[in-house]
């Protein structure tokens, strides 16, 4: 019987895996009005801009990236402190456009610390917290880079794993507290 209520989301009483379909829907339903690759291109040769295509960051699908600035920084080395600024919209709420959807994030907010993580390295929680989705794109990209970033559940914000909820980032990187 334990094994039973493992599966099973207390709050909807759906079975985990209907919300990890439902979460593959929202992300496909976001993505069907986008350009998209499967895979990161061999030469790291990205495209860039509003109109750039989303790259398929991990196997899976659970991490997609459009760059839309390339950064002309150094690419972050491991245990690095990288500061971010980001505004996130559920997509499991998306319909037809991100501007109705509501946001939350430190972006548009200067007033507001910039948030970190030390780059590769889980074993603090203050990188784990926001899970590794976030880190993905510094693994081709150099710091100053700007993107948006869907991020599946498995790899987004520790304490939010189990609420099955797909997010969009809009994500600026820095080498510096800014």
């Amino acid at each position: 019987m334990a094994g039973v209520s493992a599966l099973t989301s207390c709050e909807s009483g759906r079975s985990y895996a209907e919300l990890l379909n439902d979460e593959d829907k929202a992300v496909n339903r976001f993505l069907v009005n986008q350009k998209v690759v499967p895979y990161i291109p061999a030469d790291s040769v990205f495209q860039t801009g509003a109109n750039a295509p989303y790259y398929k960051i991990d196997n899976e699908g659970n991490v997609w990236m459009q760059v839309l600035s390339l950064g002309n920084g150094p690419k972050a080395v491991e245990d690095q402190t990288v500061y971010f600024r980001f505004l996130r919209y559920n997509l499991s709420l998306y319909t037809n456009s991100i501007t109705s959807l509501p946001s939350e994030g430190n972006l548009d907010n200067m007033a507001e610390s910039p948030t970190s993580f030390r780059f590769k390295n889980y074993s603090l929680p203050t990188s784990a917290q926001w899970g590794s989705g976030l880190q993905m794109p510094l693994n081709f990209l150099p710091l100053d880079s700007e993107v948006n970033l869907i991020v599946k559940s498995q790899f987004g914000w520790s304490n939010e794993v189990s609420y099955v909820q797909p997010y969009l980032y809009h994500i600026r990187y820095y080498k510096s507290m800014i």
